[in-house]
Parts: C-alpha cells; structure tokens; sequence
C-alpha cells in the first residue's frame, strides 16, 4: 500500500509549505508574463525542500522533476550553467540520492539514516568541486553564458550541495543555502531583462528559508539517531 508522504509532515512544516506555495504563486500572479513552466519548476521545488528537511526519500524524487523543469527553464534565458548542471549532474546525483537514502532508512522507518562527512570525503569533494569549478568556467565561456561568473559560482555551490545530500549530511543544507543565495542573484539580474522571471527569484527565496530549515531539522534528526554527538 502507498503511503501519502504529506501525512508525515508536521503542522509547522504543513505551514511552511502552504506559505512556500502561496509566494511563489503570488508572484507568478502579479508578474507581467505568465510563465507556467517557471511556476510549475517553483512549486515543484518548494514542495522538494520541505520533504528533503524531514529526510523523506519523496523530496529527492520531486528534486529529479525539478531539475529538468528548472534546467530548461534556464535554458531558455541562455544560463547554459544551470541547464547543463541541473541535467547533466543535479538530476543524475538526485537519482543517486534517491537510491542511497532507500537503502539506508533509520530503523526501518521513511526517515533516511543521517550521516558524517569524513574527512576523506570532505578532501574529495574539495577537489571534485575545483574540477568542476574549472570545468564549467571554460565551457559556459565558450558558450557565452549569461552573468558567468555569478553562473560558475552557482555551479560550484550546487555540486557541492548535491554530493552532501548523496552522502546524507546536514552540511546539504547550509550547501544549498548559500546556492539560494547565489541564484537569488542570478535571477534578479535575468528578471531585470524580463519580468517573466520574477516566481524564480521567489522561489529561491522560499528556497532559502526551507533549506534554512532542513538544516534545523537534520540537526535534530542526528541527535535523535545518534544522541547528542553533533554534526
């Protein structure tokens, strides 16, 4: 029998969810255009983050859906960064996410089995992140990306985030909120060319408080698995 996620859901994060999907349809409401494929990749993603900050695997299966909206979204604005890096490595490490977390569920519950990083594992995605960091520096160049640095930045701080959740680590988090940030930026410099991208800023913004969020929420979560060992 499937089970409806939303009931694991408590009634601050109900809340949470509600306002996450009430601001982003707002914007979308008062916005000059009327995007729907910008609209669908936001509420897709709220509702990602709030099942994601309860370690639910639902959060990363929505994450896989929100990145191939999102990343032709992208596309359409010539941010060729967040395509290629929400297609070509957010979706496929959000599959691989999907994956480790079912096959590490905490004592046989829907709640995955929160994990340290090593330091073996904090030197490899150091050195991974300035691979990519190089990588998608000379390609978006040569593909003439709009805003590259701010994009290249934004690439970094994704991997970074997306391999922290594959490994089931709070740190995710605090990862995906400083990337928040990063692409508050960003699409506030595309939505000065066109309004149509206003939900976007929006919906990085509610981004940002519900990754805020899951890292309060994962830290409890560990202490509760592990006692009070930290992170």
């Amino acid at each position: 029998m499937i089970k409806n996620p939303f009931c694991i859901l408590s009634k601050g994060e109900l809340l949470l969810w509600i306002i996450s999907l009430i601001t982003v349809t707002a914007s979308f409401l008062f916005s000059p255009s009327k995007d729907f494929l910008t609209l669908t990749a936001s509420l897709i993603g709220v509702t990602a983050l709030i099942f994601i900050a309860r370690g639910h695997v639902f959060g990363q299966i929505l994450s896989v859906i929100f990145a191939v909206f999102y990343g032709i979204v992208s596309y359409c604005f010539r941010y060729y960064g967040e395509t290629i890096t929400y297609l070509g490595m957010s979706a496929p490490i959000s599959i691989l996410s999907t994956i480790s977390w079912l096959l590490h569920p905490y004592e046989k519950t829907d709640e995955v089995e929160v994990s340290r990083v090593t330091k073996k594992q904090v030197f490899v995605i150091c050195g991974l992140a300035l691979l990519v960091t190089g990588f998608f520096y000379f390609i978006l160049k040569a593909l003439g990306n709009a805003n590259l640095i701010v994009s290249v930045i934004s690439v970094t701080t994704s991997f970074i985030a997306s391999y922290l959740a594959f490994l089931r680590s709070p740190w995710y988090a605090v990862a995906y909120s400083v990337n928040d940030i990063i692409l508050i930026i960003l699409w506030i410099l595309a939505s000065m060319e066109k309004t149509d991208y206003v939900p976007m800023i929006m919906c990085f913004v509610m981004f940002l408080i519900n990754d805020l969020y899951g890292f309060y929420s994962w830290r409890k979560m560990l202490k509760r698995q592990r006692g009070n060992g930290g992170l």
